[in-house]
């Protein structure tokens, strides 16, 4: 049997899921960086939407070369290592002071992350409860903090 060109698309139907996954991650990760883009936050709505973004195809491509459940778990552990290192990045310790910033940006991140793996391998529910549970518990401790001042 002849190998399937690296070009060909699937069916309509696998096409219209395989989007539709994609585009939720991508929504939703914009939720989550919309609010932190509200906030002057490093990383905001577009690397929000493509954090989840990302997450969701890596997460995707490895189900489409049909991998194994084992193989998508290394993909996962992959996906959470890496983003791991890259909200390291965003998180800073002032020298002189006894502050650190950036871990909220980090933690959101990471979040998104999960938020694109869900998207591409769970429910969509999940993935959408769990940016909006992310985008209430940032807006709500703003408000928070803001009275403790």
């Amino acid at each position: 049997m002849p190998e399937a060109s690296p070009f060909a698309l699937p069916d309509l139907v696998h096409l219209a899921s395989v989007a539709e996954r994609l585009v939720a991650a991508g929504l939703l990760g914009g939720l989550i960086g919309a609010q932190r883009e509200k906030v002057h936050s490093a990383a905001g709505f577009r690397t929000h939407i493509l954090v989840a973004l990302g997450a969701a195809l890596f997460a995707l491509a490895g189900r489409e070369v049909s991998f194994t459940s084992a193989d998508t778990s290394r993909v996962v552990q992959g996906i959470i290592t890496g983003i791991g290192f890259l909200g390291a990045g965003t998180i800073l310790k002032l020298v002189d002071k006894a502050q650190v910033h950036g871990l909220t940006t980090a933690a959101t991140i990471w979040v998104t992350s999960g938020v694109g793996v869900a998207s591409a391998l769970a429910p969509l529910w999940l993935a959408g409860f769990a940016a909006v549970l992310t985008w209430a518990v940032l807006a709500l401790a703003i408000r928070l903090e803001g009275r403790r001042s």
